[in-house]
């Protein structure tokens, strides 16, 4: 998060903006759930503010900023300080997330390789990753976190509704730990295809940021009679990728083999820490965030090949002919999975995605996000480009979307 503070404090005075880069969550952490990140985060800003207080400060206004699975653990947050008050005492301004995957990483619902990935990924990345793939039970609600974190009854969405601006980025291509459609809050991926389109930019911001109102416009090409023929220009396409195809070879069935034996020395110290977590080991008195969600009632070692596995997955779409693939959900659920197949359209079709999936971006559309979608061409890492995760010269198109947020989206 240094380069979005670097963009925020290059902005503002810094009498007017207090930063606090919440710390509680960094490393393995990452690993013990979406809910106990949000306390951990929630009792640092309760912290903070105390703190601030006790110096004769005050904080009047109040902006939260997520990245990646932080948006999701920010969004949980959001739910408890909605709770505890602390939202009505303060001026709710900007909701942002970068990159982050809203509706999980579940691959969708289709084919033997994705039943593989949603199996291996929801048991090798902890509590959180169960939460990720959508296969968790919060609570007593019977249902996923994520849909929980989406119910327009929730205090999650209460707290969500009392900001003033919600803005998310998302990476169109070349995210290989959270796909556009989970990122951008969508079921259809406009671009999987990115010589069909002529995309439209941000003034002052092209061949990096689209413009949200008017993204982009299909066309169909006209075939150059002196070019390449298309099954040349696939020929050419398929050498490229064989040194790729090589090292796939040979490293990551070696990956695989320490992401797992990794996987399971994080889980069990994972296990380890919600045990003394919830015992109220971490000077955090969890009972105070322990409260009713329904207002009426990963670490950096692993990363790399969780991506290659990630970024594998191909898209797959909903078509009339799979209604037999929904027997097994309930009544409502196959009611929702027959009117999203009709509704999809050759030209956009809508992605297979679960009906959990479905009711989320339902609930989360209520917000009317500003979403921006970003296009890092320079570097086939756009995930840490976005932010700028490390200062390298490759993302700075990421120094274009960090200064887009502190100029031009971020408001006070």
């Amino acid at each position: 998060m240094n380069n979005i503070a670097k963009s925020l404090r290059a902005t503002f005075p810094p009498e007017e903006l207090y930063l606090l880069l919440a710390k509680r969550n960094s490393g393995s952490f990452t690993y013990d759930g979406i809910e106990r990140g949000g306390e951990r985060v929630c009792h640092e800003i309760e912290e903070e503010m105390k703190m601030i207080e006790e110096k004769g400060g005050k904080i009047t206004k109040l902006s939260i900023i997520g990245y990646s699975l932080g948006g999701l653990v920010s969004r949980y947050a959001v739910g408890l300080l909605e709770a505890k008050g602390i939202l009505d005492r303060v001026e709710c301004m900007n909701f942002t997330t970068f990159a982050t995957p809203h509706l999980g990483v579940r691959s969708p619902l289709k084919g033997w390789h994705n039943h593989v990935w949603n199996v291996l990924g929801a048991r090798t990345l902890s509590m959180s990753g169960r939460q990720l793939f959508i296969i968790d039970q919060f609570r007593d609600t019977g249902r996923p976190l994520l849909a929980v974190l989406a119910d327009p009854k929730s205090i999650f969405m209460s707290g969500m509704r009392k900001f003033k601006r919600h803005t998310l980025y998302c990476n169109i291509v070349n995210d290989r730990s959270a796909v556009y459609y989970t990122t951008g809050i969508q079921k259809t991926d406009p671009y999987r295809d990115l010589d069909s389109l002529r995309v439209n930019w941000v003034k002052g911001y092209d061949n990096v940021i689209l413009d949200p109102a008017n993204p982009y416009k299909a066309y169909t090409k006209v075939p150059d009679p002196t070019s390449f023929s298309s099954l040349t220009v696939a020929g050419l396409r398929w050498l490229k990728r064989i040194p790729f195809m090589i090292a796939l070879g040979i490293f990551v069935p070696i990956g695989v083999i320490g992401y797992l034996l990794n996987s399971i020395v994080q889980n069990a110290r994972s296990s380890s820490r919600i045990k003394l977590y919830e015992k109220g080991h971490e000077g955090v008195r969890i009972e105070q965030y322990r409260v009713p969600v329904l207002l009426k009632e990963m670490r950096e070692e692993v990363e790399q090949v969780f991506e290659t596995i990630n970024s594998s997955q191909e898209q797959e779409y909903l078509r009339p002919e799979d209604e037999s693939d929904a027997e097994h959900l309930g009544v409502d659920q196959r009611s929702r999975m027959k009117r999203e197949r009709r509704m999809s359209v050759a030209s956009e079709p809508t992605l297979a995605l679960a009906p959990a999936q479905f009711e989320m971006i339902d609930g989360l559309d209520t917000l009317n996000w500003r979403k921006y979608p970003v296009w890092i061409q320079r570097i086939r890492h756009s995930h840490a480009a976005i932010i700028v995760r490390m200062d390298r010269d490759a993302f700075s198109e990421g120094k274009l979307v960090l200064k887009h947020y502190a100029q031009s989206e971020f408001v006070r």
